[in-house]
């Protein structure tokens, strides 16, 4: 399957391309979802494995760095310059700040690892990593990597079914949209709600995992 980029909320990098043309921009995406996709496991493993979990920006970094890998030569750095999000009012913080706002963003994470649950860590990165917008590009499947992994890593396992979080999202991006608006509005009063995301994902995660209740009473292979 052809990953799709964002057609709406999304942003444009000022970075060398290097892609010859569209086709083989759609190739690249597709493999490194694909790639993205095996680190995040990786790193759910460790978990699994009695590994505890720390939210570093160096994650950020590297799951960043294979989503636009061979694409952008920007891949795993942090944007050196200001950007537009076209599709939402929302204007990024001035890039000069964004290794503190990650850095902080990771202490909220790291803070409220136990006190919190796994669906709102989720929701709280899946809006915080689009809020800042901490590349120049890649940003959306950036957070939707990472809230992914914090879900997992938050749960302890790896979590089955085909359709995962992600990809439902980007089959049908609105609501998506709709919950990073309304994370974005409460922000702009100082207040971290990120309450109709947290909606989005469970309903999502159920989504998921009622495949694999589908597959075992009808007996199609996972």
């Amino acid at each position: 399957m052809v990953r799709k980029t964002d057609i709406r909320r999304d942003s444009e990098p000022r970075s060398h391309q290097l892609f010859r043309d569209e086709e083989q921009k759609a190739e690249l995406e597709a493999r490194n979802g694909l790639l993205q996709f095996d680190e995040v496991i990786r790193l759910v493993g460790e978990v699994e494995r009695g590994a505890s979990f720390r939210l570093r920006p160096s994650t950020l970094q590297t799951l960043h760095r294979i989503a636009i890998q061979d694409i952008y030569a920007c891949a795993g750095n942090y944007r050196t310059s200001p950007i537009q999000i076209k599709g939402t009012d929302h204007q990024p913080p001035p890039w000069q700040d964004v290794p503190r706002l990650v850095e902080e963003m990771c202490d909220y994470v790291n803070d409220h690892w136990l006190s919190s649950t796994p669906v709102h860590v989720s929701a709280y990165l899946m809006w915080r990593i689009n809020w800042i917008h901490p590349f120049a590009g890649g940003n959306g499947r950036t957070s939707r990597a990472v809230s992914y992994l914090a879900l997992c890593a938050g749960l302890g396992y790896h979590l089955p079914g085909k359709l995962t979080i992600p990809e439902q999202i980007v089959v049908n991006r609105e609501p998506y949209y709709r919950a990073l608006d309304a994370a974005d509005l409460a922000w702009s009063k100082v207040i971290i709600d990120v309450s109709e995301m947290e909606i989005l994902l469970s309903a999502l995660l159920a989504r998921q995992l009622t495949q694999v209740h589908a597959a075992a009473v009808s007996g199609a292979q996972q």
